[in-house]
Order: structure tokens, then sequence, then C-alpha cells
């Protein structure tokens, strides 16, 4: 592993509301788990600070509500930050706060650098387009005019997720969840992203489908040296994949260390409680 971080995520906020005297004091916040009843501000992500190195797979657990989802959502730009910076270890964007960049630098980091795969793939794929369409339509937002070239990359990018080639032209609406899951895994790859964001991307599914789908990320990763960052509630799913593992908690990290740790000597009594309700 690389002393250098690939991604370094250092002090991340995001609130939804203005928050009041009572709940902006990071000190004696008279919050509600994360939320303040006196103003009705949400603090989603709360001083949230994480490193990801080149070819590792970090997971990111807690139970609804954690803000887990919250911070996918700003690594990935869906979402605005309320403050923090981000950097990744690139030549072109070396000491830059990702999150302060223009809107034209994120939309160029994520058709360059990051792949993402949401849980509900209709926020992933365009389900009326054909399953070769919606990999050309990330190459095209990446820069890829050339025809011949797009289709070769689909090919073999859905040949790589089990998805068989005379299937190509299909819209992914008239295919099953787990297989809709893995249109979107090749279209996240199709870009040779450095850096792969999964947001719970086995629930809804069957468990032999499940297993399927975490059985192609786990070897994908393997094949391509990829880093990713799996966020679940699941922590089974994050047992299986994660080398690291955060926990989190009313948007904070409570506990942090290898998997194998967390999940053999979880120090946190939420961690407790989640390990032995798995056992």
């Amino acid at each position: 592993m690389h002393e250098q971080p690939l991604l370094s995520v250092q002090h991340l906020n995001k609130q939804f509301g203005s928050g009041c005297s009572k709940c902006t004091q990071l000190e004696n916040r008279g919050l509600t788990k994360n939320y303040c009843p006196n103003c009705g501000t949400i603090y989603a992500c709360q001083d949230i600070s994480l490193e990801l190195y080149s070819g590792e797979i970090l997971g990111v657990v807690g139970e609804s509500g954690s803000g887990k989802s919250s911070l996918m959502k700003c690594l990935y730009f869906d979402s605005d930050v309320t403050s923090g910076e981000a950097y990744i270890d690139d030549k072109e964007l070396k000491g830059k706060n990702l999150f302060a960049l223009s809107a034209q630098r994120k939309r160029y980091i994520r058709n360059h650098k990051y792949g993402m795969v949401y849980q509900n793939p209709v926020h992933g794929l365009k389900m009326n387009f054909s399953s070769i369409g919606n990999i050309a339509e990330k190459l095209i937002a990446a820069g890829n005019r050339n025809v011949g070239e797009m289709e070769a990359i689909g090919k073999s990018l859905l040949e790589k997720v089990h998805i068989p080639i005379y299937r190509m032209k299909e819209e992914p609406q008239h295919f099953s969840g787990g297989m809709q899951q893995r249109v979107q895994i090749a279209k996240a790859l199709s870009n040779n992203p450095p850096v792969l964001f999964l947001d719970e991307v086995t629930t809804g599914l069957d468990l032999s489908v499940q297993a399927d789908v975490l059985d192609l990320i786990k070897n994908i990763q393997r094949e391509l040296g990829i880093s990713m960052l799996v966020v679940s509630h699941d922590l089974a799913v994050i047992r299986m994949l994660a080398d690291r593992t955060i926990v989190m908690l009313n948007g904070k990290i409570i506990e942090q260390g290898l998997t194998d740790q967390i999940l053999e000597d979880p120090a946190h009594a939420y961690t407790q409680q989640l390990v032995y309700s798995l056992l």
C-alpha cells in the first residue's frame, strides 16, 4: 500500500438547514441523534475525515440515517458539501480541494476519475437505452468519439460482468435487478476510473444474486486494482469486500480500523450491537 492516499477527505460536513444558536456550537450541540429539535436542521455528516489508498476497498457501514449515503453523494458531487476538503492523488488535480472546483471540473472528475454504482439502477442507467448505449454514453461524456472503439469497450465490459453479448442491444428495463446492477457496474468501469463508489449495491437483490454481484465486484477489484468505497448497512457485505471499515452513527465516524479487527473485537457499543446481530 502506498503511503500517499489516493483520495483524502478532511472535515467534511453536510447539513440540511441553516442551524440555530442551539445547534451550531460543535462542542455542545443540542441534537437528538443528528437532528436539532429547535430549528429542524439535520447534520447528515459531521466532521468526516477518511483516506482511501490505491487498490484498497474501504467499507462504510451504519444503519439507515447514519449519514453514509449523504457522504457518498457529497464525494461523487451529487450533493454539495456544507464545508470540508477532498484531495485526489492525480498530477492534474494535485493540491486542489475537489469540493471547491467549478461544476465543469467536477464533471471532468466524474467522467474520468470516478465510477459510481447506485443502490437503485434507475439513478445510474438510462432504462430505455440499450445496455451498450449506456456504456457508450459514459465514454462519450469522457470525450470518446470512435464508434468502433466504443463498441469494442462496451462488449468487453458486458462480458466482464457476465451479460451475454446477444443481449447488449436490449434495454436494462427488461433485465432483472441483478443484471441491471451488472450493467451499471460495466458503465461505471468504462472510463477506467481509479476510484469506484458503490452505494448499497446488493440491497433488494435475492441472496444468490447478491453473492454473484459481490463475487463480481471482488474479482474486478483484484483484476483491475481499482480503489473502492463501499457503503452498506449489511455487515456481511462489508466482511466479504472491505479491507478497512468505517462505522458511522448519527452523521459521525464512531469507529474505524481493519475490517477483521472491527468484526472480531468491536470497541464501540453500537458496533458491538451491529456485529452481534450478525452472528
